[in-house]
């Protein structure tokens, strides 16, 4: 598999790296987007690289217990972010997949595969190296416990789960998809169980993570604690 980062215009030569991580409908992909054009950080959505995942697997009738089917598929993908946030694209062997992974299928689909050892590896290997030369800002599930365990910056965003229900809610009936608010509490009850205790890169915060709630505060608001701590300690 090969992964691309896009090209995009620094503060710095060398930035740091920023990791949030949390559960779904904590507001990480928003306040993750809002940070990283604030600091002009390049955004990486790990989601995004297992959903594109999911998305092919389902494609070419792969099935998530076929680890080998899996690796295989893996190593011919190509994968890249194309545009600076908040416009960034997902781009997966030559297609715009973004609106297309985020179907209500293919996230089912991207918690099982996610759980995979051989696409757990191989996802690692190419955020670390999108990493690499710092001015990042990653959000998913083990960024700060996996992927960049030495990060400078990490932080474990959360909220009530019922607060995490509506803004799921909301975010899928914005993109035309009418679920009951049942059946997405439902859901997302079923995927915290399955992050929490899955064996590989459960979700969890790191030791040094700074945590976050933020039910009762907006977007702005988290990317403005985050931002004071940041700025506190880096010069950007």
């Amino acid at each position: 598999m090969a992964i691309d980062r896009i090209r995009r215009t620094r503060k710095k030569e060398k930035g740091e790296i920023i990791t949030i991580d949390g559960p779904a409908g904590a507001g990480k992909s928003t306040v993750g987007k809002m940070l990283a054009q604030r600091l002009k950080y390049f955004y990486l959505d790990t989601g995004a690289m297992y959903r594109a995942v999911a998305l092919r697997a389902l494609m070419e009738g792969i099935p998530p217990e076929d680890e080998l089917a899996l690796e295989r598929l893996c190593n011919k993908l190509r994968i890249s972010f194309q545009g600076d946030v908040p416009k960034q694209r997902v781009i997966c062997q030559g297609e715009d997949i973004t609106e297309r992974i985020r179907e209500p299928r293919v996230g089912w689909m991207a918690s099982k595969v996610s759980m995979r050892r051989p696409v757990r590896q191989a996802m690692v290997r190419l955020q670390r190296q999108m990493g690499e030369k710092g001015g990042i800002v990653a959000e998913g599930r083990d960024t700060g416990t996996v992927v960049f365990p030495r990060a400078k910056y990490k932080f474990f965003l959360n909220a009530a789960r019922s607060e995490r229900v509506r803004r799921r809610h909301q975010e899928l009936r914005a993109k035309g998809l009418f679920l009951r608010i049942a059946e997405v509490e439902k859901e997302m009850k079923k995927r915290d169980k399955q992050d929490s205790l899955r064996d590989l890169a459960p979700l969890r915060p790191a030791a040094d993570a700074r945590f976050i709630d933020s039910t009762s505060l907006t977007p702005e608001e988290v990317v403005e604690k985050i931002w004071q701590i940041v700025k506190k300690g880096s010069k950007v």
